[in-house]
């Protein structure tokens, strides 16, 4: 059992991880995991190690099965399959190592991407794809933010996962038009500039209509249409 832990701290998509403290794969980072317990279902085992790795209840982000990896090799002990889970939440606290781990952190992708132990590289780089296109067509991105939130938070989700840039008012009318996204929570807060920002709240909506699609990405100093601006 693997988890594909993501947050956002420091305006940058980070994952949990932990420093292998026994073999094999010693002192490399890897993401946290463990057995599945001989009376337990795989979603269960799953929870299980989140709340020990997080202190978090499934509920309390969003949590679902990634996919099985069972590639021959992919573990020296042995023939191992292992199922991995993803679960996108809030900025937690600093983790602490569990038994077997000499340390534990939350870590930039873009730092560890093609550094970790066994398969894990291919187990994150598929979590990530997996939240970047589940925040085109389900309000996903609400479990990066607090209960309550500003349009300009959730925008800065959208543009730290997907690693683009979004035009504010567009993502405005986009936001606020999808049926049922987010809705008013009855109050605003200060935030850039002095100007008062109303706060929101997830919706009722499990799908996004009219979905909100990713757009190319490009370099800063390139027009729409290809042409450079200098």
């Amino acid at each position: 059992m693997d988890l594909v832990l993501l947050t956002i701290r420091q305006a940058a998509l980070q994952v949990m991880l932990v420093s292998r403290g026994i073999p094999p794969h010693q002192g490399r980072w890897a993401l946290p995991g463990g057995f599945v317990h001989g009376d337990e279902d795989l979603g269960e085992a799953a929870a299980r190690e989140l709340r020990e790795e997080t202190g978090l209840d499934p509920r309390d982000g969003y949590f679902e099965q990634l996919a099985t990896y069972g590639r021959p090799g992919r573990d020296p002990r042995g023939r191992v399959v292992t199922v991995a889970y993803l679960a996108l939440l809030p900025d937690l606290p600093t983790p602490v190592a569990g038994s077997d781990a000499a340390g534990a952190a939350w870590r930039p992708v873009d730092e560890v991407r093609g550094d970790l132990a066994f398969d894990h590289d291919e187990i994150l780089a598929d979590g990530i794809e997996r939240a970047r296109s589940k925040l085109e067509y389900t309000p996903l991105a609400t479990a990066f933010c607090p209960p309550e939130f500003t349009v300009a938070d959730l925008r800065a989700v959208y543009e730290t996962v997907w690693r683009v840039r979004l035009d504010p008012r567009n993502f405005h009318r986009k936001v606020t038009g999808a049926d049922g996204f987010v809705e008013p929570a009855g109050g605003t807060v200060i935030r850039d500039r002095g100007r008062p920002a109303q706060l929101y709240r997830r919706g009722p909506a499990t799908s996004l209509h009219p979905p909100l699609m990713r757009e190319p990405t490009r370099p800063p100093d390139q027009r729409p249409d290809g042409r450079r601006t200098s």
